[in-house]
């Protein structure tokens, strides 16, 4: 017996000091600032608990060009949203596995830390709950959270990112819409010509986009506010309905029939980039959507006043459309759309 105790005592000696000097790996996962620029508002509070870092950020864009996230691996969330047409694309609506069409027009992925809803409709208020639909929605991945893990646990690139980024090798769902939002809370846009003239950066509006900043101010900012050139609210401007039985606007997610065929406002930002125009693509181009304004719009009961009270239209001259035209391409960030 003392010969086993005495066998057994270094090694009990032995397991013991290791695990005393052992010491967990530890990785500098500082927080990326977030340059927020004058005049923008105040961040939204999911980014205040969920702070853009390091290795969550490249965790996050790894997850999102993963085309595994598809039940066929074969898109990845930047297929439908391309950098190069600030994250949007240029279907009329989003196009899923196996061809399938969605019910709406992609959206573009710009200042997401500053909006209080996502969606056409709102039906997310924090961005980290949004990853959610286009995984499971039939017409986009057609996937499951589950799925997706049990294809990527035993990747070791990921493995490495989710220990820097949350401290040990753990995939979790939670985890995963945590990097993702991540990612696309960095995805700021607020460097275009427009910026530059507003900042005194050296450049000046031509005549033609002076005047189209007059047109806007005049008859356009009154939903296309603040720096992110939405207001945010929801509202029914008479866009052609969709005739799909699934489509109700902001009503889908309220019950309330005064919000039928209402969406979100979009920004104008980057607009130039991101036809067709409209919730699910209705107008090819900006030229069509400002002659549907000017020509008048469908009538409703929840018609937004904008239109209600001038005859359902808000007129424009053709040369205040060219001009209109002109400066909203002035929103277009070239350092947004490139690497």
């Amino acid at each position: 017996m003392k010969k086993v105790f005495c066998i057994l005592l270094p090694i009990i000696l032995f397991i013991s000091c290791s695990n005393d000097d052992y010491k967990p790996v530890s990785y500098n996962n500082t927080e990326i600032a977030l340059n927020i620029p004058a005049g923008f508002p105040a961040l939204n509070n999911a980014v205040l608990e969920n702070p853009p870092t390091l290795y969550g950020t490249a965790l996050g864009k790894m997850l999102f060009t993963d085309k595994r996230f598809s039940a066929d691996n074969s898109i990845s969330c930047a297929e439908c949203h391309i950098q190069a047409l600030a994250f949007s694309d240029n279907n009329a609506r989003g196009i899923g596995v196996k061809g399938r069409v969605g019910l709406r027009n992609v959206p573009p992925l710009q200042n997401l830390a500053f909006m209080n809803f996502y969606n056409w409709d709102g039906s997310k208020l924090q961005l980290e709950k949004q990853s959610l639909v286009p995984i499971i929605t039939h017409e986009e991945m057609d996937s499951s959270i589950l799925d997706i893990i049990g294809k990527i646990k035993d990747d070791a690139t990921y493995k490495e990112l989710f220990n820097k980024a949350f401290g040990d090798e753990d995939i979790t769902p939670e985890r995963i819409y945590k990097s993702i939002a991540q990612y696309e809370y960095t995805l700021l846009s607020a460097n275009s010509k427009y910026d530059k003239v507003m900042r005194n950066k050296g450049e000046d509006f031509t005549v033609s986009e002076a005047s189209g900043y007059e047109v806007f101010r005049q008859k356009c900012v009154s939903c296309h506010s603040t720096a992110l050139f939405t207001d945010q609210s929801f509202r029914n401007i008479g866009f052609p309905l969709n005739q799909d039985t699934n489509e109700a606007g902001r009503a889908r997610v309220t019950g309330i029939s005064a919000d039928y065929m209402s969406f979100r406002v979009p920004s104008l930002r980057n607009v130039a980039l991101t036809a067709p125009y409209g919730s699910f693509g209705q107008f090819a181009t900006l030229k069509s959507v400002l002659d549907y304004f000017s020509d008048g719009v469908l009538d409703a009961d929840n018609l937004d006043p904008v239109f209600k009270n001038n005859s359902g239209k808000i007129p424009l001259t053709e040369t205040e459309k060219v001009n209109l035209i002109a400066f909203m391409k002035t929103l277009t960030d070239d350092s947004f759309i490139s690497d």
